[in-house]
């Protein structure tokens, strides 16, 4: 049976990082700074109080009678009772003998055009602890994009005002990056996962390394482009803040209303059509918050039973990324012609150089996680190379035909005077063969 070690990475990283915001917190107390007190205990308590949510949802603990287990996370302990019940069903499943096993079929990855179906047999621990990674990956994804991310953005905007990093905040916004990061890797995961549920998928070594790396350079450079212009450009940010947020919040409902399709009612059987719409609503203000700092990996998709899309859209993903390039430059820009005394001893030029670099070698490891390391790369219609090419051909084609209109519409504008030049040259021209065939008559 597989080490729960995906369990234990979320406990530590929770833990570590709540218990770091009440130090900081504590300090900023102490230290007269009630606004930023309130903004850094907000971003921490908030997201703890989604993830015990989470956890009681996925083991839908609310239909049943298990009083202490609500206390315990009502009282914020509900990871660390999970945690402690996670390995003692590891420790247990390796002395006790299960009687009864459920039989699972999944296919492998298709080896020379043939792809075979296995059958596994899964004991009632392996299903709990299966029960308990995925609750634990979606806590971790919660507590990244809607606590971690906004903490680490505020922190760095805080360090960045005040010219001096503590040793506490410091260790403060690298727990929050890496939560930010480990969030990203296991939505990621998750939507491997989802897509290609009947799949025997297994994720090598590499393509984490890989994802890992993506999604640093990825969320490090965004939350540096939006502290810079939110540091002189203050009202501006929001703009720019509401607009993405709300983009991304409406765009799955819009898409599905468009749709015409009926409200979806079979997400869960125990919840009615109130609290179906309200786990819509959290869900995509879930996938707003992710696009906000990155890409997503999945497309929301509210009419579909398994509330994503399973296709692989090559186009989003291209488009998403040149935009976000775009608004970064802009910010970057922004930022260069307003910049303040604060930045008086930083070479500007070769911030914003870096920063566009940091953006692109995320680019570049995304790609070659799509390429080389994916694990159902084989599966693709098309590759991410092959997608580009056929994108640059599209687009040639359509410089090609535009030029040709063009061309087309110069020769349409001509003046007047030259289209009726045209005729009496041809008349001319063609009088010396008349007289000719003239003298050819008479000498006959």
């Amino acid at each position: 049976m597989k080490f729960p070690g995906s369990v234990l990475a979320s406990v530590f990283l929770f833990v570590a990082e709540t218990t770091a915001a009440l130090y900081l917190s504590s300090t900023y107390r102490s230290g007269g700074d009630g606004m930023w007190q309130a903004l850094t205990l907000l971003f921490s308590l908030l997201p703890c109080a989604l993830v015990q949510l989470t956890l009681l949802f996925v083991h839908r603990d609310f239909s049943r009678d298990r009083p202490l287990v609500l206390l315990l996370h009502l009282l914020q302990l509900g990871p660390l009772f999970r945690c402690f019940e996670v390995f003692c069903i590891y420790c247990q499943s390796n002395h006790i003998e299960e009687p009864y096993v459920s039989i699972t079929k999944k296919r492998q990855m298709p080896k020379n055009g043939l792809s075979e179906e296995i059958e596994k047999e899964v004991g009632q621990a392996e299903g709990k602890l299966f029960t308990h990674r995925s609750a634990f990956s979606r806590a971790s994804v919660i507590q990244a994009f809607l606590g971690s991310a906004p903490q680490l953005t505020l922190q760095l905007y805080i360090t960045a005002l005040q010219q001096d990093v503590t040793i506490g905040r410091c260790l403060f916004m690298v727990l929050s990056l890496l939560s930010i990061v480990y969030g990203a890797l296991r939505c990621n995961i998750l939507a491997i996962k989802i897509k290609y549920d009947e799949y025997d998928v297994k994720v090598k070594p590499l393509a984490y390394v890989c994802i890992f790396l993506w999604r640093s350079f990825e969320i490090a450079t965004r939350v540096i482009v939006l502290v810079l212009f939110t540091s002189v450009l203050k009202t501006w940010v929001l703009i720019d803040i509401l607009l993405n947020f709300l983009s991304f919040l409406f765009y799955p409902w819009i898409l599905f209303w468009c749709s015409g399709s009926p409200f979806p009612e079979n997400i869960e059987k125990a919840l009615s059509r109130v609290g179906t719409t309200i786990v819509l609503c959290f869900l995509t203000l879930l996938y707003a918050g992710i696009n906000m700092f990155c890409w997503s990996a999945v497309q929301l998709k509210i009419n579909n039973p398994d509330l994503i899309s399973k296709s692989q859209n090559w186009y989003q993903l291209l488009v998403y990324y040149m935009l976000r390039f775009i608004e970064n430059a802009f910010l970057l820009l922004m930022w260069y012609l307003y910049k303040t005394d604060i930045y008086m001893y930083v070479c500007a030029p070769l911030l914003i150089l870096q920063v566009l670099i940091g953006y692109c070698t995320a680019i570049l490891f995304m790609i070659v996680f799509y390429q080389f390391f994916h694990p159902c790369k084989k599966l693709f219609s098309s590759s991410v190379s092959e997608s580009f090419q056929e994108w640059l051909k599209c687009a040639c084609c359509d410089c090609r035909r535009r030029k040709s209109s063009e061309s087309a519409e110069k020769t349409d504008l001509r003046s007047p005077a030259d289209r009726e030049e045209t005729p009496t040259s041809s008349k001319i021209s063609s009088m010396p063969s008349q007289i000719l065939n003239a003298d050819e008559l008479f000498s006959a």
